[in-house]
């Protein structure tokens, strides 16, 4: 019977993750370079303590598909082996477990097995875990800066009625009562919490349609029918549109503003507002 290497003390009972089946690609190990590496937990939640599987059972299976091979080859964390494949392992294996703490786990670089196992063939790579790169981690910071300034940039040319249109988006109608100064502060920071969402939306056609309707809306020159399902005209009731089912009612009010009956009716609330 395989000797299991001592476990740690913990805190508390360790979380124990299993590893569900997924299609896995051939590995390229040629450019495996040898060095310290270290392994985060996925998502904001760290636990104190997590354990993920360490060798295959038939419980929680650890397998990894070899596609020169053709078949289906057992893992299996074995501290005095020099690989993690079950197959290539000869003689008496000492099993060890693999821990993270404090959603971080370090391998040295002496620690070969583990650190392949981790990083080219544990089906919980990407899911559960992942290998922490400084160069792609300052890359990424660096398109999240990149995007930031250039949302920035853009929110602080932008004029008030256009302003006024996106942050209705987050702030609802509670943008009518803003003065224009609070407008163009509250999307700046807007543009900088959310860049991405930000910059989308400056891209969006429809998005200063939308805001016409609401505002035609508020000022009762049209008015929403209570299902959300019919505008009409303020003064007659006269039926405008129909909303379709499952849409923002004005997201599709923009669209049919589009309409060539929609332009005339855009024409009629534009002279009013």
């Amino acid at each position: 019977m395989a000797k299991k290497a001592k476990a740690e003390v913990a805190v508390q009972e360790p979380e124990i993750v299993t590893a569900p089946p997924k299609k896995q690609e051939k590995i390229i190990v040629d450019s495996w370079e040898v060095k310290p590496r270290t392994y985060l937990i996925k998502g904001r939640k760290q636990p104190l303590t997590l354990t993920i599987p360490s060798r295959h059972t038939r419980r929680n299976p650890l397998l990894y598909f070899d596609a020169d091979k053709k078949m289906q080859r057992e893992l299996r964390y074995a501290t005095n082996m020099n690989s993690p494949f079950v197959d290539e392992q000869k003689g008496e294996a000492t099993l060890g477990h693999i821990t993270f703490r404090d959603g971080t786990l370090s391998v040295p670089q002496e620690n070969q097995i583990l650190q392949k196992l981790l990083s080219l063939y544990h089906p919980l790579k990407g899911q559960k875990y992942y290998e922490f790169d400084a160069v792609e981690e300052a890359e990424d910071e660096l398109d999240s800066l990149q995007l930031e300034v250039q949302a920035l940039n853009y929110a602080m040319e932008m004029d008030v009625d256009q302003a006024e249109a996106i942050l209705r988006v987050e702030k609802g109608s509670k943008v009518s009562s803003m003065k224009s100064k609070e407008v163009k502060r509250d999307l700046l920071i807007f543009a900088k919490k959310k860049p991405a969402l930000f910059l989308n939306l400056a891209n969006d056609e429809n998005v200063e349609l939308r805001n016409f309707g609401i505002k035609a809306v508020e000022a009762n020159i049209i008015k929403l029918s209570q299902d959300q399902r019919t505008f009409h005209w303020g003064s007659n009731d006269r039926k405008l549109m129909t909303v379709p089912f499952d849409e923002n009612p004005y997201s599709a009010l923009a669209l049919w503003f589009k309409t060539d009956e929609g332009v005339e009716v855009y024409k009629s609330i534009e002279k009013r507002l």
